[in-house]
């Protein structure tokens, strides 16, 4: 294994690493509070979701679905990056935040025992599944700048649904609609880490992976697009005519399940009891108690889609500048913004003011687009 300058300065290049200087040393003193907690001296970071929330947005993956192509070991000492030799020059150029040592590995040598191995440290290091409850509770509050980057994904994310949406018609196809939606979510910078589409022949599914099948009177579309690490996710409707009396008051319904679920979303909330609250709002507002069934139902947002999904056994509490996205739904019906709570309360980010909205609990709510 070599080892390569600390990223003190790159060239001048169309990418430079995002990561906030600030922010990335309040992360540090998180993690090494971790270890001090832990008795230990090290620890070793290896999934997507420790590493691009304490590189602050590096890019550490080159198959979306692979695993990534650095670990990182945290030590008193330091912040050592190991990567694979044919990574290297991409990563230092690009992503190599300051004060993180690179080091690299041949192309088929082991990343993580590599990594291990760096630094000083005379006991093996902590392994992230250790302290995965402590990581994303230092995960939560989210610092200025990486909040910065976060609103202003969701806006351009919220942008491109309206772009998008708004050119559809009902014989386009939903393979046609989401591949519209991945040109300019890649476009902007960012990845498209699932796209969804259902017309109205295939309105019973809440995971709709898209079909040729055209989008017909009423359609869905769902996009989670990540971009220097943080993960926006969106969920909006179009139709093609009036619609229904009992399709408006679903979308009426939902929207108030909604508020009820933001409603909940204060400081020092527990997760599960925001999940019991959810149970309770399907039945208050007309749907079947079992509807919290047939889909998670969101949760803290950021650096993973949900970190964690919310369920009964979740007992993270909520802090302030924590992201969420809940996403309740319905049969053919369902709504989901990224939001922040804020001291102010919750602001949402996924926002295009082009985009109609009505007032629920005193927050714009999107409507579904009528052409």
């Amino acid at each position: 294994m070599t080892e390569t300058t600390t990223a003190a300065a790159h060239p001048q290049e169309a990418r430079r690493a995002p990561a906030s200087l600030a922010d990335r040393a309040i992360k540090r003193r998180r993690v090494l509070d971790i270890l001090d907690a832990a008795g230990r001296d090290s620890l070793l970071l290896t999934s997507h979701t420790a590493l691009t929330w304490y590189l602050d947005g590096s890019r550490i993956h080159i198959s979306l679905a692979g695993d990534p192509v650095a670990a990182l070991l945290v030590d008193r000492g330091g912040d050592h990056l190991v990567t694979f030799n044919n990574e290297a020059g991409r990563i230092a150029a690009e992503e190599l935040p300051a004060q993180v040592n690179l080091h690299t590995v041949p192309w088929y040598g082991n990343l993580h025992q590599a990594a291990a191995a760096v630094g000083n440290n005379t006991r093996p290091p902590l392994a992230e599944a250790d302290v995965a409850t402590e990581l994303r509770t230092a995960r939560q509050q989210l610092l200025p700048a990486e909040s910065a980057r976060y609103s202003l994904l969701s806006a351009e994310l919220a942008a491109i649904m309206t772009d998008v949406l708004s050119a559809a018609r009902p014989d386009t196809t939903e393979f046609g609609l989401v591949s519209a939606l991945a040109a300019r979510v890649v476009a902007a910078g960012a990845e498209p880490l699932v796209l969804l589409c259902n017309g109205s022949s295939r309105s019973a599914f809440r995971h709709p992976l898209a079909t040729h099948s055209p989008l017909g009177r009423r359609a869905m579309a769902v996009v989670c697009a990540r971009r220097d690490g943080l993960v926006a996710n969106i969920t909006r409707w179009v139709r093609f005519d009036a619609g229904t009396p009992e399709e408006r008051d679903a979308e009426a319904r939902i929207a108030a399940v909604e508020a009820d679920i933001f409603d909940a979303t204060v400081p020092g909330a527990r997760l599960d009891r925001i999940f019991a609250e959810i149970q309770a709002a399907y039945v208050r507002h007309g749907f079947g108690a079992d509807q919290w069934e047939q889909h998670h139902q969101g949760g803290p947002a950021g650096y993973a889609g949900r970190d964690p999904r919310v369920t009964q056994a979740a007992t993270d509490a909520v802090v302030l500048d924590q992201a969420f996205t809940w996403n309740p739904s319905g049969p053919g019906v369902k709504i989901e913004d990224t939001v922040q709570l804020t001291d102010s309360g919750l602001r949402i980010l996924t926002v295009d003011p082009r985009w109609p909205v009505t007032t629920v609990n005193g927050l714009h709510r999107p409507e579904t687009l009528q052409l």
